[in-house]
């Protein structure tokens, strides 16, 4: 009974507002194919092509934050949990006084 009578107040309200959908903003816009590479067509021959005043500003942030993206990532701090391990047992070695680098012996050497 409940559902129904929220159907009937919803039915009303859709009619009075004329029937329109309110978020569908009309019918589905969009660009036709046109065949060419970004909707451009290709300039004349002997022409340039004219750049668009952010393209300049895009390449250079892109490739820019592509650059700073690769800097940092080369000097990214080595926080890895097999690193931490091994400096933590190099530090629980030398507490002990024992080495923790391998030397070999003179008696071990083979002749």
């Amino acid at each position: 009974m409940l559902q129904s009578q929220q159907t009937l107040r919803i039915a009303r309200v859709g009619a009075r507002l004329g029937g329109r959908r309110l978020a569908s903003h009309g019918a589905p816009q969009f660009n036709e194919p046109s065949g060419f590479l970004f909707g451009e067509k290709p300039p004349a021959p002997g022409q340039k092509r004219v750049k668009e005043s952010w393209e300049n500003i895009w390449y250079i942030g892109m490739f820019g934050s592509m650059a700073f993206a690769v800097v940092m990532l080369y000097y990214k701090p080595d926080n890895g949990v097999e690193s931490w391990a091994l400096r933590e047992a190099k530090a629980r070695m030398e507490a002990r006084g024992e080495k923790y680098k391998y030397e070999p012996s003179e008696s071990s050497s083979s002749s």
